[in-house]
């Protein structure tokens, strides 16, 4: 599996970018969907990856936006929201979303962010998500930048290794 640094707007990836935003909107309140379209995952604040296998066939992707709140401002770093994590229907238990939140968080570390942060949803469909999050550490929290309470939610996050918290 390769995971790289790739625009949001191939045809593939917009594909499964556009299956991602229908299945969020079939299974939350529209108020509760936050999830992100291709256009706006070209943001110069957000890093956006894929995971193809050596065929070049996408098997999923997500993305790191570099949010700016407490004292991270100040160095303009200290926090990073996940957004658009997807695996495609055929790579599903692959280890492939595993391998895209790792290379995710990898990347906030090297740029020396306290913490990444996420939300996802609070309905059953959401479980194997929230499970793959608490795998790597990631833990509930209240809502952040700019999210505010919603029972359809869920926010998580891991505090990375020697960093300040923000």
């Amino acid at each position: 599996m390769i995971i790289a640094p790739e625009p949001p707007d191939r045809a593939d990836v917009r594909e499964l970018l556009d299956e991602h935003l229908a299945e969020m909107r079939a299974t939350s309140p529209p108020g509760s969907v936050h999830a992100l379209d291709h256009g706006a995952l070209l943001a110069p604040s957000i890093t956006f990856l894929t995971a193809r296998d050596g065929a070049g066939a996408l098997l999923g992707c997500g993305a790191l936006a570099e949010l700016s709140t407490g004292r991270g401002a100040a160095r303009g770093r200290g926090h990073g929201e996940l957004k658009s994590m997807r695996t495609s229907r055929g790579a599903r238990g692959r280890g492939v979303g595993g391998g895209v939140l790792a290379a995710l968080v990898d990347l906030a570390a090297q740029r020396r962010y306290a913490r990444v942060s996420l939300e996802t949803g609070a309905q059953e469909h959401f479980a194997p998500a929230r499970r793959l999050y608490a795998r790597h550490g990631f833990v509930e929290c209240g809502p952040f930048a700019g999210y505010g309470p919603d029972a359809h939610s869920v926010f998580m996050t891991l505090a990375l290794p020697g960093r300040d918290p923000v």
